[in-house]
């Protein structure tokens, strides 16, 4: 995994350090909690809504998608990269005002592959979004 432990990293530094990439900022998710096996980011309901005023599914992907892969880069450690291979969502309620907020829980962390699951919730606790990301560790050229 590299010289340094994942586990020993302050991660939410590790992030301020990293950055998200544009289109998470862009959507205006934050993180407020980070390690390779938990991650808690969110994101306002505002400015990533469809026509009728839901959050946006594909909202949901990408704030689920940003929790999990860079959970997968923590754990994946320093001369490795970690990319998505697959991403699913199952959108059970939708959200119209405020946050959402979504909890990344490793489901395995491997050499070589890791799957995360996300579950996204609005202000009031209700999941709104079951998102599953398996992500392939690879050593950078």
């Amino acid at each position: 995994m590299g010289a340094q432990d994942p586990e020993q990293i302050d991660g939410l530094a590790w992030v301020r350090e990293r950055g998200l990439g544009a289109l998470a900022d862009r959507m205006g998710i934050e993180f407020t909690e980070f390690s390779a096996r938990r991650a808690v980011g969110r994101m306002p309901v505002e400015g990533n809504t469809q026509p009728v005023g839901l959050l946006h599914g594909g909202a949901y992907v990408v704030l689920g998608e940003s929790l999990g892969s860079m959970a997968a880069n923590l754990h994946a450690g320093p001369g490795r990269l970690a990319v998505g291979v697959d991403i699913n969502a199952t959108h059970t309620a939708s959200a119209r005002t405020g946050f959402v907020e979504g909890v990344c829980t490793a489901i395995h962390l491997g050499r070589s592959i890791t799957v995360h699951e996300i579950v996204v919730s609005d202000e009031s606790g209700r999941r709104c979004s079951t998102v599953r990301i398996t992500n392939m560790i690879k050593e950078l050229p």
